[in-house]
């Protein structure tokens, strides 16, 4: 009896140290995402760096700080789980991207950005893939089936164009920043929806009734996925519309946007969905119909905390991969094959720059052949801009890589270990190599007009600040909003230019479906809704 005793003591005691030791890591852990934050603002004047490569170099430092702590034992204070990624980080991450997108550009140019994001994620995919499996089967690296090269081409198919939008001026080159903007989003989602087909899928025997039933299931994922959004953001609106929560507490109207946002990314996992492409478009369509039907301190609220809560979530990812590069478990691995990782990294990076070149080029031919006018066309200097902001590497490539090569964290193969740090090098390099050079690269290309001072100045006082992180209190005078009513409200030439030209004829009937029947429904700016009192119905008035 003793001796049992002694037993469960003893248990509560390591269950006691454990929780210390994790209280002790997440201290660390924040204290080091408020230094990426500090370090990031003193280094917001000269656009250099970003807040991706800060977490990253300040990631790898106390990596090794860690390493010489321990004894070479471990280099980071969190073990990374999928979950973590999956469930928790990404989702606000993808939600605030579909939140705050300039909606006007983003579906004047969904044709465009559904040909890079989609199509070309599936051309990069395919090279990549075919290059691996010629390669790697020379240089055996170790046992690797089909599905594992299929896997690769969808890891390092997925992009991180975060560098590239931070110097991207969206009043300056609108449809440039909505290029960039929208394939990256689309092309995140794309990423994860052909890794999930591809595993679950018996790869063994390929057929073309295989080949068939993948595209269908690919169309299933990518169609399923959207009307799930679409239908959690209308009910959101709906249900927000009609009773009018704000009424009695703005809390409960930014908990329930909040909530249901998460719930549809949840519901998209549940059913083996893609979560990212509903949380994107849940986002769409809250920002267009829930957001306008809650009070104006909601409105503030949940811009800013959706914002906030998206980029500390970024910062401890990348943070994370920092920590996380210098993994001696890994690196342990291929500690007697050293020259093999270099080159497969060299190899993966190759055939990046290669797949991104194929899709870039080829897809802008064929989008400026559908288009009349010179200045929607993609001149050669923006599908260079591009193709350049598609070759780093980021947060979902390494999510991708730790499901397909690690179990739980901890790496069991050589030739898992090898691809493993192999991504770690390539998202290493790309993101602040290429990244460092972007602004440089932008600034020869795309080189700033003396002659728009004035109307920057004067934008400054109609618009929101030329940083996409910030969040002013006029928000009713979103550039999007106004232009998705058609209302000519002052704005600078370059939005003036916008509202001025023609768009689409689908996008022309869909306004006009939006306004007789849509915003009746669910609400939304211009809307005079039943209740009495609602921040909708002064807002309407006041257009009145």
């Amino acid at each position: 009896m003793g001796f049992g005793l002694d037993a469960v003591v003893s248990k509560l005691q390591n269950l006691a140290t454990s929780d210390h030791s994790s209280v002790v890591s997440m201290n660390i852990f924040v204290a080091l995402l408020c230094a990426c934050i500090v370090i990031g603002h003193l280094l917001e004047e000269n656009r250099w760096m970003n807040e991706s490569i800060t977490a990253l170099l300040i990631g790898v430092c106390t990596g090794v700080f860690i390493l010489l702590v321990s004894g070479g034992t471990h280099s980071h204070i969190l073990v990374f789980s999928e979950d973590l990624f999956f469930i928790y980080l990404l989702p606000p991450i993808i939600f605030n991207a579909g939140f705050q997108v300039k909606k006007k550009q983003f579906f004047v140019n969904f044709i465009t950005i559904m040909m890079f994001g989609a199509v070309g994620t599936l051309i990069s995919c395919t090279i990549i893939t075919f290059g691996v499996t010629q390669i790697f089967k020379r240089m055996d690296i170790g046992p690797m089936e089909i599905g594992d090269y299929l896997a690769i081409g969808a890891i390092f198919a997925a992009t991180d164009s975060v560098c590239t939008l931070q110097v991207l001026n969206q009043d300056e080159t609108p449809l440039l920043y909505s290029l960039v903007f929208g394939e990256g989003v689309v092309n995140d989602a794309t990423s994860v929806v052909l890794f999930n087909a591809i595993q679950s899928f018996d790869l063994n025997q390929i057929d073309p009734s295989i080949a068939l039933q993948f595209i269908g299931n690919f169309l299933y994922l990518f169609l399923t996925s959207t009307l799930l959004g679409v239908g959690a953001g209308l009910l959101s609106a709906y249900v927000i519309k009609k009773l009018y929560i704000g009424r009695h507490s703005t809390d409960r109207e930014v908990a329930l946007m909040m909530l249901m946002a998460y719930l549809s990314y949840m519901l998209a996992e549940l059913c083996y969905l893609s979560g990212i492409l509903t949380v994107f478009f849940c986002g769409i369509v809250m920002s267009h119909y829930t957001w306008h039907n809650v009070t104006e301190s909601s409105r503030i609220t949940t811009k800013h905390a959706f914002a906030t809560i998206s980029f500390v979530a970024e910062i401890f990812l990348f943070l994370y991969v920092g920590m996380d590069a210098l993994d001696i478990e890994k690196w342990r691995f291929v500690s007697d094959r050293p020259g093999t990782s270099v080159a497969v990294s060299a190899i993966l990076m190759g055939l990046v720059l290669v797949g991104r070149a194929a899709l870039v080029f080829p897809l802008s031919f064929l989008s400026n052949l559908a288009k009349k006018s010179s200045s929607e066309k993609i001149s050669f200097r923006q599908q260079v801009i591009i193709w350049w902001a598609g070759l780093m590497r980021g947060a979902v490539s390494m999510a991708l890589a730790y499901n397909q090569f690690t179990m739980s964290g901890h790496t069991q193969q050589q030739s898992n270990a090898i691809m493993i740090t192999s991504t770690i090098t390539v998202v290493l390099f790309s993101t602040v190599v290429f990244g460092l050079m972007t602004k440089p690269l932008i600034m020869i290309l795309l080189p700033p007009n003396p002659n728009k001072g004035t109307s920057t100045t004067n934008s400054s006082l109609n618009t929101e600040p030329q940083s996409p992180k910030s969040v002013t209190v006029p928000l009713l005078a979103q550039e999007s909003e106004a232009d998705l009513e058609g209302h000519e409200v002052a704005r600078p030439s370059s939005i003036r230019n916008l509202l001025t030209r023609p768009t689409h004829t689908v996008h022309r009937l869909w306004r006009k479906f939006d306004d007789s029947f849509m915003r009746p429904v669910f609400g939304g700016r211009g809307f005079v809704p039943v209740e009495p009192g609602s921040p909708t119905e002064r807002n309407g008035l006041a257009w009145h």
